[in-house]
C-alpha cells in the first residue's frame, strides 16, 4: 500500500509541477507538485524497506516411527535469527 501511494504521490505532484500552466493567488502549484514529488518518493522508498524487513518463517513437519508401529508428527517453526520453537 505505501509503494502504491509514493507512486501516486509522485504522478500528482509532476502533474502539478510540469504539465498545469494554471496561476492561482492563493498558492504556487509547482512548489506544491514539487513537494508531493518528494513525499511520494519517501513513501515508496518506506515501502521498500518495509518489504525488505518482512518476517518469513520456516514450517519443517517431521514425522518419526515409533515402537510399536504408529507414526508420530512433529511441527517446528523456526524465525529468522531465533531459536526453534516446538
Amino acid at each position: 500500500m505505501t509503494i502504491g501511494t509514493g507512486i501516486v504521490l509522485f504522478v500528482i505532484g509532476a502533474i502539478l509541477a510540469f504539465a498545469l500552466n494554471v496561476q492561482v493567488p492563493w498558492a504556487d502549484l509547482h512548489m506544491i507538485g514539487y513537494i508531493l514529488m518528494g513525499a511520494g518518493v519517501v513513501a515508496f522508498l518506506v515501502g521498500i524497506v518495509l518489504m525488505a524487513r518482512r518476517r518469513r518463517t520456516d514450517v519443517i513437519t517431521r514425522t518419526d516411527g515409533t515402537v510399536d508401529g504408529g507414526n508420530v508428527s512433529r511441527r517446528s517453526v523456526r524465525e529468522p535469527g531465533g531459536d526453534e520453537v516446538f
